[in-house]
């Protein structure tokens, strides 16, 4: 990286003021630059200012484990880099929709939640202040053609499923493209971060998507930990770990059950819906809640694991692994279930690496990335755990890098409960020091969580910016339409099993 970024580690704090702030074609062209060179972009956004906005972006580096920040001031518009860098895209959407301010030149300039500027009095698109905003109400991109139509699904679906809009361009059942429209599931959970923490922030914490709670706790008490000087004990980090593979184990025993019932194989999707549950009630033994929610806290964690429980959740990870190989090898067993999984939903290693996909989803196109290994935290600096690839970029790829990960958490959770360290749970964790900005990663079971965290002069929260995995990974799946049949959509969607409330902060 060019010495015109400053560099850090993962779960560190620097003083914000000595980040480096650039002439904005310099900084813009330094991203490009680190793209090129195999760097990965984040986080980029913006901090509202009177002018304009001052831009942030968080680089990762999966070759030494560096995180690299700078800044730059845009005043009334900004350009747009995303032709060039087609990662950033939404990044730069999100800015403008966030600071009211045009990115130039975007090849498809939208909306991407539907929701007034943090800073009133200003707006992108030029609407009126008392303008209503509907979701989804925008510009589609079409194909035109006299045998190509247009099928529209959503926001409403069949099933209890979140709302999403997607658009599809087809010729007969070939489709052409495919649009995805979001935003019907936002809460405005960035702007109310705003001059935090406050003793409602964890809570949003656990909520930005509800079955990633470790995922995203971990990642804030890191950030917070950073800005304190906290130190975390050895017992509480093993336990976070265990709880963060639990929930891993939890969503991809879930997502292998429901790909089989995508395709009509009802013997594994009914055995996984029951094993997903017995993962769930694993996490309940630890704190109480399904979903580990009340579990980690800025210091630690708030409960602790004694020989009894110990000793049961040995006993059903046994049983659970057992049922859950039973479960998935009758799947690989089934002629008719691979046909429909294998070559169905592909997305070339390129285009992942080109889109920034993160996650199963990446690894399943054959990018070896992992933030427990590129970026080590908590337990993952003592406790390693190898990373799984494919290479075909398919539903059956994605499927494949569940179920091998899934093995690998048992192991690890299994490692981690026999040689729990002694000693405390949790420290109190101190006020934030003033005029600092933390970054924290961690691998939720979708991929890459960010946090950025930055203090003002008062130690309250400038800036708070969240990136959940679906945001990097939703391009993936409009890709994966790409020369498909639609009626593969529904398959291929449930192969990636993104967030939609994740990406609507």
């Amino acid at each position: 990286m060019s010495a015109r970024f400053l560099t850090l580690h993962n779960g560190s704090a620097v003083p914000f003021h000595e980040v480096p702030r650039l002439e904005l074609t310099a900084f813009l062209q330094q991203m490009i630059d680190a793209v090129d060179r195999g760097w990965r972009v984040s986080s980029y956004f913006g901090i509202p200012t009177e002018a304009g906005a001052t831009l942030c972006c968080a680089l990762s580096s999966t070759s030494d484990g560096s995180i690299a920040l700078a800044t730059a001031e845009a005043a009334g518009s900004f350009p747009s880099i995303a032709r060039f860098c087609p990662q950033v895209q939404l990044f730069e959407r999100e800015i403008a929709e966030q600071c009211g301010l045009p990115a130039e030149d975007h090849p498809w300039f939208k909306p991407v939640r539907f929701h007034r500027a943090f800073v009133s009095g200003r707006d992108a698109w030029g609407r009126a202040a008392g303008e209503p905003i509907p979701v989804g109400v925008m510009d589609y991109y079409r194909v035109e053609g006299d045998e190509v139509h247009e099928v529209a699904v959503g926001p409403v679906h069949a099933g209890i499923i979140e709302p999403g809009h997607f658009r599809f361009q087809c010729h007969g059942e070939e489709v052409f493209h495919l649009e995805i429209s979001l935003g019907y599931q936002h809460r405005g959970i960035e702007q109310g971060l705003m001059g935090g923490p406050d003793p409602r922030t964890p809570f949003r914490m656990e909520t930005i998507a509800g079955d990633t709670t470790i995922g995203h706790m971990q990642a804030y008490c890191m950030a917070l930990e950073a800005l304190a000087g906290t130190r975390v004990p050895a017992r509480a980090e093993a336990l976070r770990g265990i709880a963060l593979e639990l929930e891993r184990l939890a969503n991809h025993t879930g997502d292998l059950g429901a790909i089989a019932g995508d395709v009509g194989y009802l013997p594994t999707a009914s055995f996984c819906g029951r094993i997903r549950g017995d993962f769930l009630n694993m996490s309940a033994v630890l704190c109480g809640s399904r979903f580990g929610r009340g579990l980690v806290r800025p210091g630690g964690v708030l409960f602790d694991l004694g020989p009894a429980e110990r000793d049961d959740l040995l006993a059903r990870l046994d049983a659970a692994q057992s049922d859950l190989q039973g479960a998935v090898e009758i799947l690989w067993d089934a002629p008719s279930v691979m046909s429909r999984l294998e070559n169905t939903g592909t997305v070339p290693a390129d285009t992942a690496r080109e889109l920034g996909l993160v996650g199963p989803a990446a690894r399943a196109c054959g990018l070896n990335r992992d933030v427990r290994r590129d970026h080590p935290y908590g337990i993952y600096r003592m406790a390693q755990i190898p990373v799984v690839t494919a290479h075909h970029g398919d539903v059956c790829a994605r499927s494949t890098v569940r179920w091998l990960e899934a093995g690998k958490s048992l192991d690890f959770i299994r490692e981690q409960l026999k040689q729990l360290p002694g000693g405390g749970c949790r420290n109190e964790s101190g006020p934030l020091q003033p005029d600092r900005i933390a970054v924290a990663l961690t691998e939720g079971w979708r991929g890459e969580v960010c946090h950025v965290a930055i203090t003002g002069a008062d130690g309250r929260f400038l800036r708070y910016k969240v990136t959940d995995p679906s945001f990097h990974n939703w391009p993936g799946l409009a890709m994966a339409l790409r020369g498909e049949q639609i009626s593969d959509f529904p398959l291929c969607n449930k192969s990636f099993n993104l967030s939609y409330c994740g990406f609507d902060l």
